[in-house]
């Protein structure tokens, strides 16, 4: 492909702004970047933000190349036909090719009353929203944290840690990914904060009032502030835009991160649903899809077929508090295994992971295109392999 073309990317988080700075390393490349905010949301600090430790953003010309051009709006619509995005300002936005790397959000609350009355963390908006409430709250007020995922173990923590007084409801197992050797570091070092964690069958939310919190066992809770981290969703751009998404809402894509229905839209991040078969969400996973989704529409550009993705796991990182922390070890798979750092060097591995993923968007953006290998998860493979052989079998059967 001659001449310039324009490639606009939706969304500006871990995923989005990895794969706008890689695709200014071919100087024919036109960058637009759209997003809500003028300024980078470190998600992975949110906690801290509601808690008063961190403001959570960075600004955007410490981690975006000046290559880019960012566009402060929201897309309402893509146009796959002609080829263009509406944004809220009423304003469009052409392209050659689209990157959609809209992220996640809070997923909206069955249960009744959790919408009015309780208070979502999973973006820049609802932590500032929370942090005046809590502000405003007594110390002894009762605090009520909805969620055992890592938003909601950071979230009790912090909170107590501070003196405060924190219930955590989980619903089922508190932190389902952790090894129950990571479960029984973090179980700790909560009972050590104060925390009152409420798990198994009889701790699942049926209820939120202003002051209080039911539970499927029958007992109410009194609750001044309730916080609710249960759950994520996803824009529903694509399903809007008329394009193919799994049941969550994320953009169904190949294993090149092309959509299913059309080449010139390639996605990212947690919004992407790769042969339905969907990483875990989060910047671990993002910080990897974004330059290989920015890779397929290079490849594209230079007359080549793009590589099928590799994303590598870790493990999971969680702060308890400014003091404690806990990294849970993984296989490439995301599988967690028997090992942890915990204590205050888990604290510091937490840090060092939230400063370093900054890093990473500002090493991209001044060198782009520098990191040339990606971690391989041979059992993602074997799950593609048994997912096609049932499709086969079925599509025999259907015959």
């Amino acid at each position: 492909m001659t001449g310039n073309t324009d490639v606009v990317v939706i969304g500006g988080g871990y995923a989005g702004v990895m794969a706008a700075n890689r695709l200014t390393q071919r100087d024919n490349v036109t960058v637009t970047l759209i997003n809500p905010r003028p300024s980078f949301v470190e998600r992975i600090r949110l906690h801290q933000l509601a808690g008063g430790s961190h403001d959570a953003v960075v600004d955007y010309s410490k981690v975006l190349s000046e290559r880019v051009r960012l566009v402060v709006d929201t897309v309402t619509r893509i146009d796959p036909a002609a080829r263009g995005v509406t944004s809220a300002s009423g304003g469009t936005v052409g392209y050659d090719y689209l990157i959609y790397a809209v992220g996640s959000g809070s997923a909206d609350p069955s249960v009744p009353g959790a919408a009015e009355f309780a208070y979502p963390i999973a973006d820049l908006e609802e932590a500032q929203r929370l942090r005046p409430v809590l502000d405003a709250a007594p110390a002894t007020a009762a605090v009520t944290v909805v969620g055992a995922g890592p938003a909601g173990i950071e979230t009790a923590a912090e909170l107590a840690e501070q003196g405060r007084t924190v219930t955590l409801v989980c619903g089922e197992a508190l932190g389902p990914y952790l090894h129950p050797r990571g479960r029984r570091a973090v179980a700790k070092r909560l009972a050590e904060l104060g925390v009152i964690v409420l798990e198994g069958p009889d701790a699942k939310v049926t209820g939120v009032t202003r002051d209080t919190v039911r539970l499927s066992g029958g007992h109410t809770l009194r609750s001044n502030v309730t916080i609710w981290t249960a759950g994520f969703g996803v824009p529903d751009l694509a399903a809007r835009s008329g394009l193919s998404t799994d049941a969550m809402g994320r953009l169904l894509t190949d294993e090149t991160l092309t959509s299913v229905d059309d080449v010139r839209i390639v996605a990212a991040g947690d919004s992407a649903a790769p042969s339905d078969l969907p990483f875990r969400m989060g910047c671990q996973s993002a910080v990897q899809l974004g330059p290989q989704a920015a890779e397929t529409v290079l490849s594209r550009l230079a007359g080549e077929q793009p590589a099928p993705i590799d994303v590598g796991f870790a493990g999971q990182c969680i702060s308890l508090g400014r003091r404690a922390g806990i990294f849970q070890f993984a296989s490439k798979d995301d599988t967690a295994n028997k090992y942890y750092l915990g204590g205050r060097p888990g604290a510091k591995l937490k840090e060092f992971v939230c400063k370093s993923t900054v890093w990473q968007l500002a090493y991209e953006a001044r060198k782009p295109g520098s990191r040339t290998w990606w971690a391989k998860d041979d059992k993602r493979r074997q799950l593609l392999q048994a997912k096609r052989g049932e499709a086969q079998a079925t599509a025999e059967r259907a015959a």
